[in-house]
């Protein structure tokens, strides 16, 4: 992926908020059969770059950051048929309503577009995604793939080194998976 130029961190993470949104909106006024994950993503960035919030490189990258989690949280949801809660493994009295919402929103458009898939017979076996530090990421919680430790996110923010062993790669946890 590309590396962002460093500028605050907030920046990028009201970004991807501000993105996040236009999506919710999108999904909302469209139809279901008018509005693809992709078509919101693509609505989000353009909307990021036109007015000057963001560089389109810095709006690619937030989309993929933005797909990444929006594609996590609907497999499991798919897969386990857990709620949303669930996933992020967070106490949702201390999360951000109007941030949960929004996201739950997205996922949950994602998630029927992933069973229209494997419906059409296509075989959906992706690899748990691997977060990096420096990268902005959702609510939810990462495991540090070197020593183990949860790192909890109460709304999106910027991914920063272990505070245990400074690694920098981190997974998804799941609930079962402690």
């Amino acid at each position: 992926m590309i590396q962002l130029e460093k500028k605050p961190a907030n920046h990028l993470i009201s970004a991807y908020n501000q993105m996040m949104q236009v999506m919710r909106d999108a999904f909302e006024k469209a139809e279901p059969s008018d509005m693809s994950l992709q078509t919101a993503l693509d609505l989000a960035k353009y909307q990021a770059v036109h007015i000057g919030r963001v560089t389109s490189e810095e709006a690619y990258e937030i989309g993929e950051y933005i797909k990444r989690d929006i594609n996590d949280a609907a497999e499991y949801m798919m897969d386990s048929s857990a709620e949303f809660y669930d996933w992020l493994m967070l106490d949702i009295e201390i999360i951000e309503r109007k941030v949960m919402e929004l996201f739950l929103s997205v996922a949950d458009h994602t998630r029927t577009e992933l069973e229209q898939f494997q419906l059409q017979g296509s075989a959906l076996t992706h690899p748990a995604p691997i977060y990096r530090s420096g990268e902005i990421t959702g609510p939810g919680t990462l495991i540090c793939e070197s020593c183990g430790k949860a790192k909890p996110f109460l709304s999106s923010d910027e991914i920063t080194n272990c505070t245990h062993c400074s690694h920098e790669r981190f997974i998804r946890r799941l609930p079962g998976n402690n």
